[in-house]
């Protein structure tokens, strides 16, 4: 079931100012939580967040925070970024065990963009979602949201339930019937043309 690991050191300290102390030594403050269990404030050094957070995969892979005596399975909850500077203020872990119905934001990914006959016709590709939230086991959660498009042609679009997705996973708004656009082909001339369009008078 898990694909990362990472060492964690559990923290007693809370508040902003026992947070900003932890970051000026170098180590991001972080909560883990779930599973029925307490609440449990950890620190990771952020040099090691570097390294993991840049792979798309991490953030629909069960992480293993390895702490001293124990280890702990976890996903990515929540990440709080400072609002210019490459640099994590704070992390959420929801803790999690295999065979666990959970959900969660993947992103998805359009498939043969070079080979689109639309595209290849001089239509604009729209993409309508760039994610979508699933429900699906813990172990089968999808990296990402695979979308075909090379049959698609100018004017033509897909929609959440014509997307194939893998066997446990369900895509949550369409339990809300909410059947949401992923990808659409445009006509590159209706947006050239609205905009030399005269305006009428009023």
């Amino acid at each position: 079931m898990t694909d990362f690991a990472i060492a964690a050191q559990p923290r007693e300290d809370i508040g902003r100012r026992a947070s900003r102390r932890l970051r000026r030594t170098g180590m991001v403050p972080a909560v883990l939580y779930g599973d029925g269990k307490a609440a449990m404030g950890i620190c990771i050094e952020a040099r090691l967040l570097r390294k993991l957070l840049p792979d798309e995969r991490a953030y629909t892979h069960v992480i293993t925070l390895q702490l001293p005596g124990s280890k702990e399975t976890a996903l990515i909850r929540d990440i709080q970024m400072h609002p210019y500077k490459e640099e994590v203020l704070h992390m959420d872990f929801l803790r999690v065990h295999a065979g666990e119905q959970v959900r969660l934001h993947v992103p998805v990914h359009f498939l043969n963009e070079s080979t689109c006959a639309g595209i290849k016709a001089g239509g604009v590709l729209h993409r309508a979602l760039v994610e979508v939230e699933v429900e699906a086991p813990v172990d089968r959660l999808p990296e990402a949201l695979q979308v075909d498009i090379a049959g698609l042609h100018i004017g033509d679009s897909l929609h959440l339930s014509q997307i194939s997705v893998p066997a446990g996973v369900t895509l949550v708004p369409l339990l809300h019937e909410d059947d949401k656009e992923v990808v659409s082909i445009h006509n590159p001339r209706t947006g050239a043309e609205a905009e030399e369009a005269p305006e009428t008078a009023a």
